[in-house]
């Protein structure tokens, strides 16, 4: 929905080549400013919850079901303690584990999709099975 919005350039909430030298206040007060417009304009008012901190959930959430690798998110919000890392990853069932699935006879059928970001599953009767969510 932020996307669909129209904008002048490319960053969310502000250019920071334009004024480099502004303060955190003015960032969050700026922040606060287009997170109220846009609740307005959507009639959400939900959007006043979101933070900065929801957004590092959301991404550490997200980035937990595509991977299912603790340590590479423990090591993503720069934790030290994996007990930190999972008050930010929350285990959601996610129902969309849709997969598109590709199979290789040869080696370089097999690399071309593991290059291409595909995960091996298992070998049937010679043929090696790939997956990668959609």
């Amino acid at each position: 929905m932020l996307n669909s919005l129209p904008h002048k350039w490319s960053y969310l909430f502000r250019n920071p080549d334009v004024d480099p030298l502004r303060s955190l206040d003015d960032f969050s007060r700026n922040f606060t400013e287009h997170r109220k417009r846009l609740a307005e304009r959507l009639q959400n008012p939900r959007i006043q919850q979101i933070s900065f901190r929801t957004l590092r959930h959301f991404k550490a959430t997200t980035e937990y079901h595509r991977t299912k690798d603790i340590l590479h998110i423990m090591r993503m919000l720069g934790h030290r303690n994996i007990e930190n890392t999972l008050v930010y990853t929350h285990l959601v069932d996610f129902h969309d584990d849709e997969f598109v699935r590709k199979t290789a006879r040869t080696a370089d059928e097999a690399s071309a999709l593991v290059e291409s970001g595909f995960d091996y599953v298992t070998e049937i009767d010679g043929v090696r099975l790939f997956r990668k969510r959609k």
